[in-house]
This record gives C-alpha cells, structure tokens and sequence, in this order.
C-alpha cells in the first residue's frame, strides 16, 4: 500500500480534510486531483483550525510535496489569496506543484455559473457560483485555458483571443458585462509569473516519485454521490470524485493504485439541491447540525441532515473499489436515544438496494431502517476500540456487517489526536 486514494462516499463535507490531515503526516506526496475551489476541507490540530479550499492537505508538514494535479480546475487569484492567507498564520515553508495542465477558472466562469443558477431558478442545481462548471465545460468544449498557458505570453495572448469571441457573446446573452482582451490578458499574465515557479510537469513528477517507492495520498473533493457519472445527476459536481478517474487527472497508470479508502460520517449531510432518502428535519437533526458544525467550509450554508444510508455506502464501494472505510463524527451522535440505519428502500412496491439512475425515481424511493440503541457517554477521549461503549461498538461492527467492507479507523473528535486506527493504511 504505496499509492492511497481517499475518496468521500456521500456528498462530500464526510470529514475528508480530517483522514487526509492524518493520512498525510505518513505520505510523501498528497495529490489533489480534481474540483476547484468549490470544496474545502476542514483541518484541526494543535488547538488551530485551518480551512483548505485548493491546497492539498499534506502542505502544513515541509517534507511533504504537495500536487494540484491536471484534472483540476484552478482560480489561481483564489489560490494566491490561500497561500497568503496562510504564510499570514505562520506557514512559510512547504512543496507545492502545479500541473501544466490544469484548467484555469476565469472571472466570465463565475459570472456565468451565477447566470446559469439564475436562469434555472426553481431547476437550480444549487452551485456554490465559483465557476467550475463553465471552466469544465470549457475544458471540453476546447476554448479553455490551462495554467501552463499563463506563463507563455504570446501562446496565453492567442488561447485568451479565441476564447472571449464565444465567451464574450455567452455573456451579453445574459447581459453582463463583456471582458476586454488587454486588462485580462495583463493581469492573469501577472498571475502567471507569480505562480511560474510551482507550474510543472505533475504527470512526470508523479511517475518519477512511483518509480522511487514514495506513498502518494490521493485526495478529491465532494463525494462519489456529486459524481457526474454515478451521482444523483443532475445535482452533481462537474468533475468525478471517485478513485476511478484518478489516473486520468493525475496523469499515471490504473494499475499503480493500490488501495481506496472510502470516508463516511456516522450519520449523513447534503449541501445544496437534490435527493436524500434518509433526510430528516427534526430536533434531533438540529442537535446532529449543531454538534457536527454542520455547516459547509467554503459557503457556510446549513447542511442537510439524515441518518446514514448504507445503500449510498455500498453504491460508493461499488462503483470506486473502496476497500477500507473511515468513519468520522462518530462523537457527535452521543446522546441520542436511538440510531437508525437505512439498509435499503422501497420503491414502487419493491425492496431495492441500489439507487436509481433518474433523480425522478430516486425521489419515490423510501428508506428501510434498523434501529440500534444509541449511547450516552462522551467518547472523544478514547484511545481504542474496546473503550467505545458497547452500542457504538455495535453500530460500527453493524455497518461493515451490511457493507461488507472493513473500517481501518474512526474518528471521535476534529483533532488528528482523535483518531482511532484499526488498521494501517500505508505500509
């Protein structure tokens, strides 16, 4: 286990900036390969709480090199203000690479994610409006522009021409404000001198540190459920999160991964639009909110709440090859009388334990739940699996029992002190 991907198995905000925080302080490498700034991950530890939104999470230990791989979408004023945001809070020395690659968010990206939520009113999909979705779409459409263009003046001038002729007309559409030419092409080139000395080749730097044995961390944002090919389309993200498309956008081999570690809260959260079976809008859901500081790390938006649905779970297992799960916030359901645990639905008569592929179907589906009897003593302080109260013991032998798939750690706490390890993950 040399090459680890860590991959949220719900719709993101699973505690993923913790596990990878942990799993990075025995990496060499820790990649992020997909999204933008759409996503953050939330780091605690030493007392400090540190808010990660492009910025991988190996950054904060010297050693580690820290990739922003090609599959990304990168607003690089975004990403200048992270990094001076941290060097403000003491962070001067650390690796950071950008791949080449990597497609650019431009201002007209945001503009017209804003327009798009607009236009779709109630059909919103509920896009945090910093532009991903128009820089992929660009990406595919082959009028976007890559970091590496930003540091080849003449190059950037043409890519830059040719996309404002369309991106200009998208624009004054919606009746916006169209982008000169001059003042963008002056400031992003700016831009791009002050990023020039981290923008590589990420793909070769990669296969050099697979050929010298270094444990790579793979990580992404969102969940496998914001997956645009195996989420809840349309309310997905407009990247893949899974570990499948991590050789796409890290630029390596499938065959060099050796292992997924799928992270799962104890309970369930969505941000934004779409469905969720398991949903509740009770008291109990308020105290999970409250305690769980269910709030998102980048928009700051009140989380969704639900039980946690197993067939999610096994949705993210199968479509990703999770062989290890994380579990995180277990603390947070001390104090509830009883915990359920959706195992399956019913839908249209029928129990089923996959999800449908129209966000239409999905929404007749019901949840089947068990009921498990909840614990009331604090656990933030353990150290090991045998000290957890006997329920919380159970709910966690019961989730890899329907799962079928072993928890190498859980968490009881925000803190990396407060992670209970069952079994080791890099080896």
């Amino acid at each position: 286990m040399l090459r680890v991907v860590v991959e949220g198995c719900q719709w993101g905000d699973e505690g993923k900036g913790k596990i990878t925080d942990f799993l990075a302080q025995q990496a060499d490498v820790v990649v992020r390969f997909q999204g933008g700034n759409n996503a953050g991950h939330t780091i605690v530890f030493n007392g400090q709480k540190y808010a990660l939104r492009l910025i991988p999470s190996g950054i904060f230990n010297s050693n580690i090199k820290n990739v922003l791989a090609n599959g990304m979408v990168i607003n690089p004023k975004a990403l200048i203000d992270e990094l001076d945001s941290l060097k403000k809070r003491g962070l001067k020395s650390y690796q950071l690479f950008i791949s080449d690659r990597a497609q650019v968010v431009m201002p007209y990206h945001i503009d017209i994610d804003g327009a798009y939520e607009e236009m779709l009113a109630e059909q919103k999909i509920g896009t945090t409006k910093r532009g991903i979705s128009p820089a992929y779409c660009d990406k595919a459409s082959r009028i976007g522009i890559r970091m590496g263009d930003l540091v080849n003046p003449t190059y950037f001038a043409q890519r830059l021409k040719t996309a404002l002729i369309i991106k200009n007309k998208e624009l004054a559409s919606f009746g916006l404000k169209e982008y000169s030419f001059e003042s963008l092409y002056n400031e992003y080139l700016n831009i791009g001198e002050k990023l020039k000395k981290y923008i590589c080749d990420t793909s070769i730097m990669l296969n050099n540190e697979i050929n010298n044995n270094s444990k790579i961390l793979f990580e992404g944002a969102q969940g496998a459920m914001l997956c645009m090919d195996h989420g809840t389309y349309p309310f997905v993200t407009a990247s893949s999160p899974t570990a499948s498309s991590v050789p796409l956008n890290a630029g390596i081999s499938p065959k060099y991964i050796d292992g997924v570690v799928g992270i799962c809260k104890a309970y369930t959260t969505r941000v934004g639009e779409g469905p969720f079976a398991t949903e509740i809008c009770d008291d109990i859901a308020q105290q999970i909110r409250e305690k769980g500081n269910e709030y998102g790390t980048v928009t700051k938006r009140p989380r969704r709440i639900g039980w946690l649905d197993l067939v999610v779970l096994k949705h993210s297992i199968r479509v990703s090859g999770i062989d290890n799960l994380a579990i995180t916030l277990l603390d947070v359901l001390e104090g509830i009388d009883d915990i359920k645990l959706c195992y399956s639905y019913n839908f249209d008569g029928k129990e089923i334990d996959y999800i449908p592929s129209t966000i239409d179907d999905y929404n007749k589906c019901l949840p089947n739940y068990i009921t498990l009897k909840g614990w009331k003593e604090d656990i933030s302080n353990i150290k090991k699996f045998e000290d957890l109260p006997k329920e919380a013991q159970n709910y966690l032998r019961k989730i890899e029992e329907i799962t079928k798939v072993n928890i190498a750690m859980f968490s009881v706490g925000a803190d990396r002190n407060q992670t209970i390890v069952l079994k080791k993950i890099f080896k």
